[in-house]
């Protein structure tokens, strides 16, 4: 489609995304209903949202990696990806999936390793990310409600919000847990990304077999 990949790009003021989301799939129960413990009726709700995700978009430091930076004597800074989290990029891609990234940091090793996966919407430098996250959407056509957005801090809380699926890594900071629609139990930098993504993957019968 002509995608360009926008790297080290400072997106400019626009209005605030509206809210946005799926309604959910048991808004009422009746009184004759059989007894449902509550953690069923919201992962109905949640399977419904996973089904309708056509986009993933992800923050870097604390998903991506392990939220620690190793600083060489030059200066420097090094971070830790885990392989199984690029290739289920690569095979989410390859399935049709819109991938991007907005993040605040500017390392060029990072761009390097999550461009050569095929991800053309890179986005870096960003210390508002509602920008940036509109210009994924412009970018790819694709809708907020189409979208799972997985971060770890609260940076990322603006976006979390407006996606139909919020999701975070084990190790994330209180604030961005309490608003996540799903919770990987794997921390960041450890396969939280393949987690969500293998899941989104697997209920719409999309997951590579071999």
């Amino acid at each position: 489609m002509g995608v360009r990949m926008a790297n080290e790009q400072q997106i400019g003021n626009q209005e605030p995304l509206p809210e946005v989301g799926l309604q959910a799939v048991v808004s009422s129960i009746p009184a004759d209903l059989a007894v449902m413990p509550p953690v069923e009726i919201e992962l109905v709700h949640l399977f419904d949202k996973l089904r309708a995700v056509k986009a993933f978009v992800f923050d870097v430091d604390g998903v991506f990696t392990n939220n620690t930076i190793q600083v060489t004597e030059t200066g420097e800074l090094l971070r830790t990806m885990n392989v199984r989290d690029g290739q289920v990029v690569k095979w989410a891609i390859e399935a049709g999936y819109y991938i991007g990234v907005i993040t605040g940091g500017r390392s060029e090793g990072v761009k390097i390793r999550l461009t050569a996966l095929g991800i053309t919407e890179y986005y870096s430098g960003i210390k508002d990310k509602l920008p940036a996250f509109q210009s994924f959407l412009d970018r790819t056509g694709m809708l907020s409600s189409d979208v799972c957005y997985m971060g770890d801090d609260m940076p990322d809380i603006p976006v979390m919000r407006r996606v139909i699926v919020a999701a975070c890594p084990s190790d994330s900071v209180p604030e961005v847990i309490e608003i996540s629609d799903y919770i990987s139990p794997l921390p960041g930098g450890a396969g939280c990304v393949r987690d969500i993504i293998e899941k989104v993957m697997k209920i719409q019968g999309k997951w590579p077999e071999y």
